[in-house]
């Protein structure tokens, strides 16, 4: 699975977020192509390379016709400064079209915006992604204001803005095949800001919704350090309280915010890279029974038996016995649903007259069985994957000996070939 961590040291917002994916590798010429694809107009696009403390991080601008101050990246209700709003260094402007003529009323509520990715002609799944980061800004929103999601409304200038990092990071997360993502504990700052109703806390009353199950450090930064878009990302991606696993990581970017902080560099770090697929647990039956009186030649046939009845696995472990006779206990895994036909063969076809059973937890990892060529035929190998991306690779032990018979070759010769071509 591939999987992106919000290592953000310095908080996270939208144009963060976006400005570390083009560091990952997003283009910035597929962001521009697929928003221009949106029916929203009157903003140019700015990407510049920066050094925050010595770390070369992208500086992603949305400049919104019109618009004079810091923008906003959220809905009505707030126009405060977050932090990490756009500036106006210099870079070279992508000037998009003059802004629709149905957007001079100066807000767009959120089943507007939903209408307006829905009919563009952005690709469905970063259609999903835009739509699910918009849902939960939205939903944190009517919760805080105390209004149905439907009814929350967007200011026009802060739409834009928030549009554009919302969708743009949506762009960025399909473009890199990114399936999910994971976040360490976020500095949410201190202090107050001002918004449309007044003074209110850091961290917003939205940002505070959003990150609800996730670790969070109140107080840690001087002002805003995560915006409402920014955790509505966040929260979009990840699942609350969930671990990061080990993960082997392939790129990292980083994204610029505008301001200097006194304690840190005001810089998003993602990391991108892959995490083995998670181990299945299995809810299965073991059963056993202990045989001291039987012929060693029935056991191979027994165990035939046992597995054509269903078990998944079976052995036999030597023990010994009362009366001091050497035994063996023999052992299977089975659904429920098959014990009793297991059973039925251990006690059919050994001299056991008993046996027992209890519930048991297997831990299986997943894996596939693929067919490889080697200089001596084609063999199938099993490819097992650990949470932390090992690969086993293991060659069908009657594949390998059926061509070590037919070419005249050691048995391992042919497995090593066979592993080294897995392993290509």
């Amino acid at each position: 699975m591939r999987a992106l961590y919000f290592d953000a040291f310095a908080g996270v917002s939208g144009d963060m977020t976006v400005g570390a994916l083009l560091g990952l590798g997003l283009e910035f010429e597929r962001l521009r192509a697929e928003l221009a694809l949106l029916p929203v107009g009157g903003y140019a696009l700015r990407a510049a390379t920066r050094l925050v403390h010595g770390i070369t991080a992208v500086k992603f601008d949305v400049d919104v016709a019109g618009q004079s101050g810091p923008h906003a990246t959220h809905a009505h209700p707030h126009e405060h400064d977050h932090g990490h709003h756009h500036d106006h260094a210099g870079a070279a402007h992508v000037h998009e079209p003059p802004p629709p003529a149905d957007s001079a009323h100066g807000h767009r509520a959120w089943g507007e915006i939903r209408a307006m990715i829905a009919g563009s002609g952005l690709s469905a799944p970063v259609q999903e992604r835009a739509q699910a980061i918009f849902a939960r800004l939205a939903e944190a929103e009517g919760r805080v204001h105390g209004v149905a999601t439907e009814a929350v409304m967007f200011h026009e200038v802060g739409a834009v803005d928030s549009i554009v990092d919302i969708v743009g990071t949506a762009i960025g997360l399909v473009a890199l095949g990114v399936e999910h993502a994971y976040a360490a504990t976020l500095p949410l700052g201190s202090g107050s800001v001002r918004s449309q109703h007044g003074v209110i806390p850091v961290p917003a009353p939205a940002t505070i919704e959003l990150l609800r199950g996730f670790p969070i450090r109140i107080g840690d930064g001087a002002g805003e350090m995560v915006t409402p878009t920014g955790a509505a990302i966040v929260a979009a991606l990840a699942s609350p309280g969930e671990p990061m696993p080990p993960m082997r990581v392939t790129a990292i970017g980083y994204g610029a915010g505008t301001r200097t902080l006194p304690d840190r560099p005001n810089v998003l770090r993602l990391l991108l890279g892959e995490i083995g697929a998670a181990a299945q647990v299995d809810a299965l039956v073991e059963v056993a029974a202990t045989i001291d009186d039987a012929s060693p030649e029935l056991y191979a046939h027994a165990l035939a038996a046992v597995f054509a009845a269903g078990a998944r696995d079976a052995w036999l472990v030597a023990a010994q016995m009362k009366k001091q006779r050497p035994g063996v206990v023999l052992h299977a895994l089975v659904d429920a649903a098959a014990r009793a036909a297991v059973a039925a063969a251990i006690l059919r076809e050994t001299t056991a007259i008993g046996l027992r059973w209890h519930a048991v937890e297997r831990l299986v990892l997943p894996r596939e069985t693929i067919t490889v060529e080697t200089p001596y035929g084609a063999v199938q190998v099993k490819i097992a994957v650990a949470p932390d991306g090992t690969r086993n690779v293991a060659p069908e032990y009657e594949d390998c000996r059926r061509l070590a018979l037919e070419r005249g070759v050691a048995l391992k010769l042919v497995y090593q070939a066979a592993i080294a071509a897995a392993l290509r």
